[in-house]
C-alpha cells in the first residue's frame, strides 16, 4: 500500500563519538556521554505511556492508534513475553484495530537534546514500521529505526546533538498490514544513556557507519565500532548470513562461503558470500560467488542453498556443489530443488555449469525436502559419494550418491544409491545440511534437524552403502550451533565451522545495527573415549593473541574472585577436582551489577550448564551436558569470549555455543565463584586478550 507519512528526507542516523580503534585512528562513532550534560531538555510527553492512554501523542491518520494501542502486555497478541518495559504501559500498534491496521502516531514538540534513546520492539520493516524523529520547521525525517523481529523491547540510542535546542517531535508509523511496531520509555539527555550507574551499549545504526572518516579505515576498525559485533568470528559487514558452505582449503588458503542476504539482516534469497585466509582464522572478504536467478524480484526468495566445495582432480579448479531451490509460487511448474554446479579457476570468479541441474530430481522418501548436498572422497571405493539432506514427512533421511562420470567430469554426474540412514521421527520429518566422512576407523554422520533445529552427530561404520549408527549425541550442547559444515585441510585434520545462531530464536538484535549471523571459529573434530564426536579449537587460534595471556597460576577459589574486566578474551582454565571440596564454581562472563551469563559446574553429577536467564537481551534459558570423568581428575576449560558470543571447550571434547548480547558497557567482567562456603582449586587461570580477524 501507499506510505501515508508526509515526513521526508529520510535519512540514515550515525552516532557520534571519539572512539580509538585497533588501527589506532579515532572514529566518531558512539555518542559523547561526557558532553550529555551540555544540552539536555525535557523529552515528549507522555514518554512512557504510564497514563495508560496516549496523553501528549496526537494520531495523525489511520486506524493502529487509540485507547486499545497502550498496554500492560496481558494481550495475548503479544505473546507471553517478557517485553522489557520500563514501568507497567506501552505503546504497540496491532492492539487498537488489529494487525492490518495502518495509521501515523506523533509526540508533542520538544527541543532536541544533545543525545535521545527510547525502547523498540516489533517487526522488522525499515519503510512501513519506524520511529522517527521529525525537525518541526521543515518537517524533515532526521532518524527513523525499525524493530527486530521481535516482540521484547531493546534500547535505541541516537546522537541528536546536530539539532540540540531545535523543535523536534517523535512519529510512530505503521503503514505495514501484516505488521507491528512498539514503543516505550522515551529519555532524553544523560538520562538516556544510563540505567543508574550502568551504560547502555549503544544500538540503533540503521546501517553501520559510512562517513568519510570511516570508509578509509581497516576491516578491522570498522568492525570494532559495533559493540555487539564479535570481533574475531566471521559476521557479514552488513546483511544476513546463516549455513557456512563450500568449506575448503584450495589453493593454499582457507575458503568460506556462506548463505547470505546482502539487502537485509533477515533471511531472503540467498547468495553465496566468500572469504579467504591463510592460516583458518583471519579472513579476508571476497566478492560474492553465486548469485540467486531471480534478483529483480524482491518476493521471489528462489536462491542458491548450501553446498560443497571440491578440487576437480583433473582440472585443479575450485568447484561448488549445491542446491538450486526455486520458489514454486513465482514459478509453479519448477522441481523446487535439484543439485547444481559451479566452477571457478582463479577462486572469485565462479560460472554456472551449463548443463545445471547435475541432479534433476529428489529421488523417493524426498517428499518433505532434498537439499544441501555435501560431497566426499570415499576411501573404501576410491570414487566420490554425495550425501543429500532428505525426509518423507514422518522422518528425516540422508540420500547417498556416487559419482559415474570420467575423471574430467566425474563430480558432474551423479547416480542415486539409496539412503544412507533414516531416524525414527524423533529428530525431525527432514534433515538438512548432512555431512558425511572418515576419521579414524570410524564414519561420523552429521546433520540438522527441521524442526527443534538441533544438530546432531552418529559415530558408526559404512560399507558403501548403508551407515549402522553406534553412537548419537549433540553435535554443541548450546543454544547456538546449527548447519556445521565439515572438511579436510591439506595437513589431513578434520575441521568444521558452525553458525553461531539458531532459527529457534528471535533474538537477533545485531539486526538494528545493519548485520545478523556469525560463524564459529574453526574447530578440529576427533573421537572421544566414549566412542562420541569430540571438538576444540584449532591451534591456530592462538594467533588472534592481541597481547600477553596474564596467569593466575594455582589459585584456591573460597567465595568470588575477579579474573578480568573484558568481552573480547580467551579463558583457559584447569580445575583439580580431588584437591577441591565445594559442590559447585560458577564463570561468569559478560557481568555487572544488572547482567551476566553463568557457566556453572556441578561436582556430584559432572553436569555443566550455560545460564542465560539474566544476560541481557538475547536468547533466556539454561542448557546442560554431563562431562565425562577425566581419567586424570582434571577438568579442563577452553573458553572464547567475543562481545556476543560464547565457545566452551571442555577436555573429553563437549562444546556450548550460546549467543548473549548484553545491554549494558560496564557487563565485561570476568569472575569465578567456588560455591558452598568452600573451596575450588585450579591448577591454572589463562586469560589472554584476543584482536580481530580481519586482515
Amino acid at each position: 500500500m501507499t506510505k501515508t507519512t508526509p515526513y521526508k528526507n529520510a535519512l540514515v542516523g550515525l552516532l557520534s563519538l571519539a572512539s580509538v580503534l585497533p588501527d589506532g585512528t579515532t572514529a566518531s562513532v558512539l555518542p559523547r556521554t561526557q558532553e550529555c550534560q551540555r544540552q539536555q531538555y525535557p523529552g515528549p510527553k507522555n514518554p512512557s505511556f504510564e497514563t495508560g492512554d496516549l496523553s501528549g501523542w496526537t494520531v495523525v491518520n489511520g486506524t493502529a492508534f487509540g485507547k486499545s494501542s497502550v498496554t500492560t502486555a496481558a494481550s495475548s497478541q503479544l505473546g507471553s513475553g517478557p517485553f522489557n518495559q520500563v514501568g507497567k504501559q506501552f505503546l504497540s500498534t496491532n492492539l487498537q484495530d488489529g494487525e492490518a491496521a495502518t495509521g501515523t502516531l506523533r509526540s508533542s514538540t520538544f527541543k532536541a537534546s544533545s543525545v535521545m534513546s527510547f525502547l523498540i520492539g516489533g517487526n522488522y520493516d525499515p519503510a512501513n514500521l519506524y520511529v522517527g524523529l521529525v525537525l518541526e520547521k521543515d518537517g524533515s525525517l532526521l532518524f527513523s529505526q525499525t524493530a527486530t523481529n521481535d516482540e521484547a523491547l531493546i534500547r535505541i540510542v541516537w546522537d541528536t546533538s546536530a539539532y540540540a535546542g531545535q523543535n523536534v517531535y517523535l512519529v510512530v508509523v505503521d503503514t505495514s498490514t501484516t505488521g507491528h511496531i512498539s514503543l516505550d520509555d522515551v529519555r532524553t539527555g544523560c538520562d538516556a544513556l544510563k540505567d543508574g550507574p550502568h551504560t547502555f551499549n549503544i544500538l540503533g545504526q540503521s546501517n553501520q557507519p559510512t562517513s568519510k572518516n570511516l570508509t578509509a579505515l581497516s576491516a578491522a576498525s570498522r568492525y570494532a565500532v559495533d559493540p555487539t559485533r564479535p570481533q574475531y568470528h566471521y559476521t557479514p559487514y552488513q546483511g544476513w548470513i546463516n549455513d557456512p558452505a563450500g568449506l575448503i582449503q584450495w589453493g593454499g588458503k582457507y575458503h568460506l562461503f556462506n548463505q547470505y542476504n546482502p539487502v537485509a539482516p533477515l533471511w531472503g534469497p540467498m547468495y553465496w558470500s566468500h572469504a579467504e585466509s591463510t592460516d583458518a582464522v583471519h579472513w579476508r572478504d571476497l566478492p560474492v560467488a553465486l548469485t540467486p536467478p531471480y534478483v529483480n524480484n524482491t518476493q521471489d526468495t528462489s536462491g542458491r542453498y548450501t553446498g560443497s566445495a571440491v578440487k576437480n582432480q583433473d582440472t585443479g579448479a575450485l568447484q561448488l556443489i549445491y542446491t538450486d531451490a526455486t520458489n514454486v509460487t513465482y514459478h509453479p511448474h519448477a522441481v523446487p530443488e535439484v543439485v547444481s554446479s559451479a566452477v571457478s579457476s582463479d577462486g572469485i570468479h565462479f560460472d554456472l555449469y551449463s548443463g545445471n541441474p547435475i541432479v534433476a530430481e529428489a529421488p523417493p522418501t524426498s517428499s518433505a525436502g532434498f537439499r544441501d548436498p555435501k560431497v566426499f572422497w570415499d576411501p573404501t571405493a576410491n570414487n566420490w559419494k554425495m550425501v543429500v539432506g532428505s525426509g518423507d514427512g514422518h522422518t528425516g533421511n540422508v540420500q547417498l550418491y556416487k559419482s559415474t562420470g570420467p575423471s574430467s567430469s566425474e563430480l558432474l554426474s551423479w547416480e542415486y544409491v539409496g539412503v544412507l540412514h533414516q531416524g525414527d521421527g524423533s529428530r525431525g520429518i527432514m534433515w538438512e545440511c548432512p555431512n558425511f566422512f572418515p576419521i579414524d576407523d570410524k564414519w561420523v554422520l552429521f546433520y540438522g534437524q527441521d524442526k527443534g533445529f538441533k544438530g546432531w552427530y552418529e559415530v558408526g561404520s559404512f560399507n558403501g552403502t548403508t551407515f549402522v549408527s553406534e553412537k548419537l549425541g549433540l553435535f554443541d550442547s548450546g543454544p547456538d550451533s546449527y548447519a556445521t559444515q565439515w572438511f579436510v585441510d591439506d595437513a589431513g585434520r578434520n575441521l568444521a565451522v558452525t553458525w553461531i545462531n539458531n532459527w529457534n530464536t528471535t533474538k537477533w538484535p545485531s539486526r538494528v545495527n545493519g548485520w545478523a549471523g556469525t560463524q564459529s571459529i574453526m574447530r578440529e573434530l576427533f573421537i572421544r573415549e566414549d566412542g562420541g564426536l569430540g571438538q576444540k579449537p584449532v591451534e591456530e587460534v592462538s594467533l588472534l593473541a592481541s597481547g600477553p595471556a596474564k596467569s593466575l597460576g594455582q589459585t584456591d577459589v573460597f567465595g568470588t574472585y575477579e579474573v578480568g574486566f573484558t568481552d573480547t578474551a580467551r579463558l583457559q582454565a584447569t580445575v583439580d577436582l580431588a584437591a577441591s571440596d565445594a559442590p559447585a564454581f560458577t564463570i561468569e562472563l559478560f557481568a555487572s551489577g544488572a547482567e551476566s551469563t553463568s557457566l556453572v559446574y556441578n561436582f556430584a553429577n559432572r553436569s555443566l550448564t550455560i545460564d542465560t536467564m539474566n544476560a541481557g537481551y538475547g536468547q533466556a534459558g539454561t542448557w546442560e551436558a554431563t562431562i565425562a570423568k577425566p581419567a586424570d581428575n582434571r577438568l579442563s576449560l577452553d573458553i572464547l569470549i567475543d562481545r556476543s558470543s560464547i565457545e566452551v571447550f571442555v577436555g573429553d571434547g563437549t562444546a556450548m555455543t550460546v549467543r548473549v548480547f548484553p545491554r549494558y558497557q560496564e557487563s565485561k567482567n570476568i569472575r569465578i565463584t567456588s560455591d558452598g562456603g568452600k573451596k575450588t582449586v585450579f591448577d591454572d587461570i589463562v586469560l589472554t586478550p584476543m584482536g580481530s580477524a580481519w586482515e
